[in-house]
């Protein structure tokens, strides 16, 4: 660890000092003449400036596979038996993951998120001159603080009990630290952002997208009604939500935007867009770790790309395919099935059409393949873009989860709800996505199947009861392949609680199984798989190597002195 934090810190004084100009102003490099930390705070610019690598590569290490392990793949969107790729296998069975490479490369990411959020909290306000106006320094240093919440925000609701670091530099000379509470980290994330909801600027979001590229006071409102949701703390969560909603800073696609679409939010013509409430920043065709790799991951095949890459090493679980109705205008944006058209993919062709029956396209046998992140050829997207490097953002979150936090707050823990101010936030997000407005919100949890045949193989279709939650499924229809899903199911059986039974429950009843289509007609034959975690599973384990370097970690967690 003390290797790798020594590293975090190097690369974060590299990261911080960079130039500013417009889209590219997180990727562009520092002039030639020599900066340091000691003289960089010297200008606005400069101070506006030293945020840029918190939105970018710091994060590239739980981007991508990672991410995707954990909270898709885990949490039974996705499925793989991708031989290259033996991580996520190890995921989706819950099986060797604190030898796992992607465990590890989150547990980097996150710490190194926090490391140089650390370096510009502690260094700016000593360091900053007294030429640069308060308002912008503590723009900087709330913009630091969101991101350090961010990221211990991930860590706890991955491996539960971690440390808390504030000064990174610290652990140069002693790097084996006790890990603190999950109580006490929360604490901390909720000190972090009401940091940064009183010193980050306020925002309205415009048309002019490069322009919301920045987290604002509001982007903390957004985060914290999150986090209060997960800590089942209702009324600060609805607070927060509402405040969010009233202060007008975002707008919805399709709702308060007409002409846009789902789709449309994941065009990289659409980065920074109205509804963006955090992005990470991409820079399409950069080197290895500055571009988004997502596309190279997902996308179906190297016709889409146009990049050699596109290796569908992720598959969409009929399980989440049974989800979408018909009806649904999500489902053709986020997974693909035989015949579907996209035609701002492979645009100098005529668009891409998804193989249909017979011999239909299929990603890890699913007969179906993921769309959400795949954006296509560099000629689709401005002459923008390489192999493993498009530069499409990656949401971390999007408005439309405000109005989803919004109706749950305001169930606080009900059942169902006839409450108007719940459903008129969950039928925002159904009525853009084409479906019928509810007039209950059904929470009822496990009832009977009506579909089950006694005595039948308990396959998708003949469970005796399966799960009714109209949040908990909206969630999952409309965040599908954004990294929360296992988060979501984590939470259900309360906060930092040790037991997860009903969560086991609706995993065990995921179809994370392969189809063969018959080759003769439009009729595919599904061989159903399961898995199911047990309650020791929902918090991951430490990386081996980070226990074997700090044995400390394995300690009872020791509370953090606020």
């Amino acid at each position: 660890m003390r290797k790798f934090i020594i590293l975090t810190i190097l690369t974060g004084a590299m990261l911080l000092l960079v130039g500013t100009s417009c889209k590219k102003e997180f990727f562009n490099h520092p002039p030639e003449a020599a900066i340091t930390v000691g003289n960089f705070y010297q200008t606005t610019d400069q101070v506006k400036a030293s945020t840029n690598g918190l939105y970018s590569a710091v994060w590239f290490g739980y981007v991508g596979k990672s991410g995707l392990s954990i909270c898709e793949l885990a949490g039974g969107n996705g499925r793989t038996y991708s031989p290259d790729i033996s991580a996520y296998g190890t995921f989706s069975a819950f099986s060797s993951i604190s030898t796992d490479f992607e465990n590890s490369a989150s547990w980097n990411a996150f710490y190194n998120v926090i490391a140089q959020s650390n370096a510009l909290i502690n260094n700016l306000p000593v360091q900053v001159s007294s030429n640069v106006a308060p308002a912008d320094v503590n723009n900087a240093l709330g913009e630091a603080h969101f991101m350090r919440a961010v990221a211990y925000f991930h860590l706890v609701r991955i491996y539960g009990n971690v440390p808390i670091v504030t000064n990174s530099t610290d652990l140069i000379s002693n790097y084996q630290v006790h890990t603190n509470p999950v109580a006490d980290i929360y604490k901390f994330i909720i000190k972090d952002l009401l940091f940064a909801e009183t010193n980050c600027n306020k925002m309205i979001r415009g048309s002019t997208y490069a322009s919301n590229a920045r987290v604002s006071s509001g982007s903390a409102s957004a985060m914290l009604a999150k986090v209060y949701l997960y800590m089942r703390d209702y009324a600060d969560a609805r607070s927060e939500a509402e405040k969010v909603i009233n202060s007008g800073e975002f707008k919805l696609y399709g709702v308060d935007i007409p002409g846009k679409t789902f789709s449309d939010l994941f065009l990289t013509a659409n980065n920074n867009n109205e509804e963006s409430i955090f992005q990470l920043q991409w820079a399409g065709g950069a080197a290895y770790g500055f571009g988004n790799p997502e596309q190279s991951i997902l996308a179906y095949n190297s016709t889409i790309t146009g990049t050699s890459d596109g290796y569908a090493q992720i598959g969409p679980t009929f399980n989440l395919q049974d989800l979408y109705s018909s009806s649904d205008q999500r489902r053709k944006s986020t997974i693909m099935l035989p015949g579907d058209h996209y035609p701002e993919l492979d645009q100098s062709t005529g668009g891409f059409t998804f193989p249909g029956f017979p011999q239909a396209g299929s990603a890890q046998n699913t007969n179906a393949a993921v769309k959400k992140y795949v954006v296509g050829t560099p000629a689709d997207n401005g002459g923008i873009g390489a192999m493993q490097s498009t530069g499409n953002n990656t949401y971390i979150m999007r408005y439309a989860e405000v109005f989803l936090i919004e109706a749950e707050a305001v169930m606080a823990g009900a059942k169902t709800s006839s409450d108007p101010m719940a459903l008129n936030a969950i039928n925002k997000i159904r009525t853009r996505a084409g479906l019928s407005p509810l007039t209950v919100i059904d929470r009822s949890g496990f009832v009977p199947n009506p579909n089950y045949v006694a005595g039948s193989n308990l396959d998708s279709q003949h469970w005796p009861t399966i799960y009714k939650d109209d949040l908990f499924d909206e969630r999952r229809r409309e965040l599908a392949f954004e990294n929360d899903l296992w988060y979501d199911l984590g939470r259900l059986d309360g906060f930092n609680v040790p037991n997860h039974p009903l969560a086991i429950q609706i995993i065990s009843q995921q179809d994370r199984g392969i189809a063969i289509d018959n080759s003769s007609s439009a009729e595919v034959n599904r061989y159903p798989s399961y898995e199911a975690p047990t309650s020791g599973q929902f918090l991951f384990p430490y990386p081996a190597t980070e226990v074997s370097a700090d044995p400390l970690l394995t300690q009872a967690p020791v509370p953090y002195k606020f």
